[in-house]
């Protein structure tokens, strides 16, 4: 019986820029780390690029005026709500600069205590302390600060509240903020808003129109043509979007399943072997400590190929062994569990042998164990190669 299970390795590549030619890269540095390490290829493999290195190779990047444009065509209005946006320098700052260089007011709305993704504007137990239902409650800046004071986040050291205000400022707009979780309430201000909320975003836009609003655009519907040439995204447009430099975001990569069709014919010319492709961002996953959900892409994957559609279908070890095999031990016990995994039917849903299995996407699971692998920082791995993820127990 083999004694290891999955592998993930980070791959190194060059640095990438724009125009490269991103296939014989990956294909050429994931040949060159085989050799170095002396693994061999197999069935199934799975291979991991990042959206970042996709998107940059590809050039899909935006400027704050090109940002600022598509505001002012899309709203026609001097001003506008900016409502549930996540509390990033990264993610959303550069965006907001392009926001407030096409409006010239901003009513800005924040959810409280912390955004869609778990960034928090203070602890959520001063909520208790201070009897606000965050469900009903809208506060002004002044009965904020009145509340909470002056936080700063604990990993950034930043007042987001004071951050956004001063960076809305700087691009000559003015702005008033206010602290709601319900989307109507920006409706006593503006009818005109722009929705910034990521997995919510449809709810969102339904519940304003609903409630009176008049124009309302997500951030999916912004960059979703050039703009003076820009690039773009027709799907997400400046959803998945990232700080390239202070006047400039990466968007998120478009184009990417021809791309990882692309990779898998390559990489199985190259290796004889059938290996699955896909290209990753943001995994799914919560931190227990600073409590953020670490996905601020709209999708974990934008791309794959058909090998990893779908979720997994797979029993659970310790249920068998404490109860259908119990009276079992040792290599009986083993042997009779490796039976129930060869014979396992195709769909478990609903076997009690399969609960507690996680029931999540492939391209989630897979997107996360990647994301850990290669970091967000200077790992210097925008390639992930995992092996054994698809064997079992059963599996010599």
């Amino acid at each position: 019986m083999r004694t290891v299970g999955t592998i993930s390795r980070g791959i190194r590549a060059p640095i990438i820029s724009r125009g490269d030619d991103l296939v014989p890269i990956v294909v050429d540095s994931l040949l060159a780390a085989s050799r170095e390490e002396g693994f061999s290829f197999r069935d199934r493999d799975v291979v991991c690029v990042t959206e970042s290195v996709v998107a940059r190779c590809f050039g899909n990047y935006a400027s704050v005026d090109d940002i600022a444009a598509d505001v002012s065509a899309k709203f026609g209005s001097d001003t506008i709500g900016v409502i549930f946006p996540i509390l990033s320098r990264n993610r959303f700052a550069i965006c907001l600069r392009g926001i407030a260089k096409g409006v010239k007011k901003i009513y800005l709305m924040l959810s409280y205590p912390s955004d869609e993704v778990g960034n928090h504007l203070f602890d959520e137990d001063l909520l208790d302390e201070k009897g606000v239902n965050p469900w009903s409650d809208v506060l002004t800046l002044d009965r904020y600060r009145e509340l909470f004071g002056y936080p700063l986040h604990p990993f950034t050291g930043i007042d987001y509240v004071a951050y956004y205000m001063e960076l809305i400022r700087s691009c000559g707009c003015e702005v008033e903020v206010i602290f709601a979780n319900h989307a109507a309430a920006i409706l006593d201000y503006t009818k005109n808003v722009l929705a910034c909320d990521i997995h919510t975003r449809a709810r969102t836009k339904r519940r304003l129109l609903k409630a009176g609003a008049e124009k309302v655009f997500s951030l999916d519907e912004l960059l979703t043509a050039p703009v003076n040439g820009s690039g773009y995204n027709e799907q997400f447009g400046l959803l998945g979007s990232n700080k390239a430099t202070e006047e400039t975001v990466k968007l998120f990569p478009r184009d990417c399943q021809p791309f990882v069709n692309e990779l898998q014919k390559r990489l199985i010319e190259e290796t004889g072997k059938h290996i699955e492709v896909m290209v990753y961002g943001d995994g799914a996953f919560k931190d227990p400590v600073g409590k953020i959900w670490e996905l601020a892409d709209p999708v974990v994957s934008p791309a794959c190929t058909p090998g990893l559609m779908g979720t997994p279908n797979e029993l659970k070890i310790k249920y068998l062994a404490d109860n259908e095999f119990g009276a079992l031990s040792g290599e009986a016990l083993a042997d009779a569990i490796r039976i129930s995994i060869r014979s396992k039917e195709s769909n478990l849903v609903g076997n009690m042998a399969s609960e507690g299995t996680t029931p999540r996407q492939l391209t989630d699971l897979i997107g996360s164990l990647c994301d850990l692998t290669s970091g967000s920082g200077d790992k210097g791995t925008p390639i992930v190669l995992i092996q054994g993820y698809f064997d079992n127990y059963s599996n010599d």
